[in-house]
């Protein structure tokens, strides 16, 4: 009984500092805001300075993983080069050896809980009085999480002691060093934190239970360990986010060899040349030192290791357009005609992301063969509706900027076709937006336990799927989408906002509705009707022609 006691005080100091982490990752985050993004941009215009950035700003916002998450979405966005985005990488990987100093200086070598306490108190009242406001809201989480860090020590290091008292070394003293390296890269994949493989190792030191030599195996493969978190983020992902990832795992992979190599000569080193005794402040220092050798290494290699990557991985490969993506341009008419396939699938998706935030099948509406098969090998219907969001405002800004290069060839009626579905494009974009505005309206409206905005939403919920069933409908069949028919809807469409709403008025006179819940209603239907209304706006500029589309208008 005792024994599963104290596993389950370590599972618990686990999950805490996990938790804690969380918290300090979220409050620096948000309070750093632009400032920080600001600094990545500036600081990066030099190998050095990029590394110096990534190494600071690790080292101030305590997560390496967060960094390299940010720098992955500038480098998706163009707003970093790869090679700026990679050493920026490499500099968190130094930046995120300060978590270690700080854990064994005020974690074991002194009693910092006096102060965690007071942390902790002080986060929560905050939180708890001045939680609706923003700044206020995040400095109370720094103040929980830097509390919460120091108090999870405690919990991980004395239920390691206890449980790695009782044991026999000698049995383990065999084992090879591979085995421990292999344990710090399981522990690190597992709890996705390197920190807290190092605060088990130092609490296994610490308790006197395990050598310094394979206590540096177990750090040294949570370098690897480290990366997969990125890594796994960047699949599916554009061909500059996956030169950055993959480059980085194969210089921890790389490295993580070469130490592993040379580990007892590099024990040595931290032991006999730099005379330090103590294992705990050794283990960090050895830390330290693979994560600068790494930056020493590499950085002089950075220009030829980024061309090589980039051979690797071409620039189409997170591409999120499918049918202009190898278009040429010289050949103006096949261009404006993958152009339009590309427009209608872009509208067609846009549908989707729409009916998946209510709650309505595809089955359930008129659905596309060809369409559906790109979905599936892109994974766009796996993604979530933020990916989903992400992704639609991609791959606009792509067909936009082919857009830009095919008007300069396009002449006459093929101009006007053009500016026609880049309309449409930019209409069904409009529409995704207002239903994505609108997703905490949608939730609250469909799992409401009143009953009038209940039956409001699902009137309104009926009514979508038999206007993107008719739309659909009119995309497979394009002849059937005639300017009366798309009149009459759009039309239908505007009485329904207002009937909608003046139905609902009237039963909100009958029955006790908060203020609140007006808001979020009328709130809900105008987005509605917006978003509605440029889908419509959309097919009508995708199926008509160019005098219809300007009477329509």
């Amino acid at each position: 009984m005792e024994i599963l006691v104290q596993i389950l005080k370590l599972l618990a100091g686990i999950g805490l500092f996990l938790f804690a982490m969380y918290l300090l990752e979220t409050s620096l985050k948000n309070l750093s805001g632009r400032r920080f993004k600001r600094f990545l941009h500036r600081i990066s215009k030099t190998k050095i300075g990029a590394v110096t950035g990534g190494a600071i700003a690790t080292g101030l916002l305590q997560s390496s993983s967060m960094v390299s998450l940010m720098v992955l979405a500038f480098v998706g966005t163009g707003v970093f080069t790869m090679r700026s985005a990679f050493a920026i990488i490499l500099g968190t990987n130094l930046g995120t050896t300060l978590d270690s100093w700080l854990v064994v200086f005020f974690g074991f070598k002194l009693n910092i809980e006096i102060i965690s306490y007071p942390a902790v108190f002080a986060g929560g009242i905050m939180l708890m009085l001045f939680g609706k406001r923003k700044s206020l809201k995040y400095l109370a989480y720094f103040l929980l999480g830097f509390g919460l860090l120091f108090i999870s020590i405690p919990f991980i290091r004395t239920a390691m002691e206890t449980e790695l008292r009782e044991f026999d070394l000698s049995n383990y003293a065999h084992m090879s060093l591979a085995v421990f390296l292999l344990i710090g890269f399981i522990i690190t994949v597992v709890v996705q934190s390197s920190s807290v493989t190092m605060v088990l190792t130092l609490s296994a030191l610490h308790a006197g239970v395990i050598e310094f030599t394979p206590a540096a195996a177990i750090v040294l493969g949570s370098e690897t360990g480290t990366t997969i978190k990125v890594l796994l983020t960047a699949i599916g992902g554009n061909a500059s986010k996956k030169r950055v990832v993959f480059g980085n795992l194969i210089v921890n992979l790389t490295m993580t060899v070469i130490v592993f190599i040379l580990l007892r000569p590099i024990i040595a080193l931290i032991v006999d040349v730099f005379g330090i005794k103590d294992p705990m402040i050794g283990l960090v220092t050895f830390s330290t030192l693979i994560n600068l050798m790494i930056i020493l290494v590499f950085l002089p290699f950075l220009n030829l290791f980024a061309r090589l990557l980039e051979k690797l991985f071409k620039d189409s490969d997170g591409s999120a357009a499918v049918f202009i993506e190898r278009a040429s341009i010289e050949d103006t008419e096949a261009s404006l005609d993958l152009f339009r396939r590309e427009t209608g699938y872009f509208i067609y998706n846009s549908m989707l992301f729409n009916l998946s935030l209510f709650e309505i099948e595809i089955s359930a509406v008129q659905n596309n063969a060809e369409h559906d098969e790109l979905n599936r090998k892109k994974g766009f219907l796996t993604k979530t509706t933020e990916e989903k969001y992400e992704f639609m405002k991609q791959w606009q800004g792509e067909i936009q900027l082919f857009y830009l290069k095919l008007r300069k060839k396009a002449q006459g009626e093929q101009s006007n076709d053009l500016n026609q579905l880049i309309s449409a494009v930019r209409n069904s974009l409009y529409s995704v937006k207002g239903i994505n505005d609108i997703s905490g309206n949608i939730f609250e409206l469909k799992r409401s336990s009143k009953d009038i905005k209940y039956e409001f939403f699902m009137r309104h919920k009926e009514a979508i799927g038999k206007l993107y069933n008719q739309l659909l409908g009119y995309l497979e069949n394009p002849t059937k989408g005639s300017y009366s028919e798309l009149q009459y809807m759009f039309n239908d469409t505007r009485n329904k906002y207002t009937s909608g709403l003046n139905d609902f008025y009237k039963e909100a006179q009958q029955k006790h509705i908060e203020d609140l819940d007006m808001t979020t209603v009328i709130n809900f239907n105008r987005e509605l009707f917006s978003s509605n209304k440029a889908i419509l706006l959309a097919v009508k500029d995708f199926l008509l022609d160019e005098k219809e589309a300007k009477d329509f208008d």
